[in-house]
């Protein structure tokens, strides 16, 4: 596709067209996806936060706004690709965002704890021990890959 149609297509009225565009664009880093973390449709916002992820080099002024979707969107599941996103890119100043859905609910929980893996210091293994001791299992069980391959201690050593 043209790079002129995909930018007709991330502005159609369509969120079907726009969201395929969003993927579309993952490998044509001169079109800016971040517009495209504030569409009105939630399912536009998930496929741009996960596009944004999956961009090297990330676009300039990226991780500011995944981390004010990982934090501020109403909706769980754009939280989540928000989250899923700033952990791969790893780039720190999107870590307090992280840090903070650890206390999300738990699909985002879980997302930020694997989110964390390349991620070190005194808070972040504050927020693995603490999701070691998660009431769901599978942040437990997120928690315990991410410590043992990073070296962080169990809870109960």
């Amino acid at each position: 596709m043209a790079t002129a149609t995909l930018r007709v297509a991330l502005a159609d009225p369509s969120p079907v067209v726009r969201r395929r565009a969003v993927v579309l664009a993952v490998a044509r880093p001169t079109i800016s996806l971040i517009p495209l973390l504030g569409d009105a449709d939630d399912t536009v916002v998930e496929a741009a936060a996960y596009a944004c992820g999956e961009r090297r080099p990330a676009e300039p002024g990226v991780v500011a706004n995944l981390a004010a979707v990982a934090t501020d969107h109403a909706d769980g599941l754009c939280r989540e690709a928000a989250v899923a996103a700033l952990g791969a890119l790893g780039d720190a100043s999107g870590l307090s965002a992280i840090l903070a859905a650890t206390r999300d609910r738990a699909t985002v929980r879980r997302r930020a704890v694997l989110a964390l893996a390349p991620f070190t210091g005194p808070e972040v293994d504050a927020a693995l021990a603490r999701a070691m001791g998660d009431r769901d299992w599978q942040v437990r069980q997120a928690a315990e890959d991410i410590g043992a391959a990073t070296g962080t201690p169990d809870k109960d050593p």
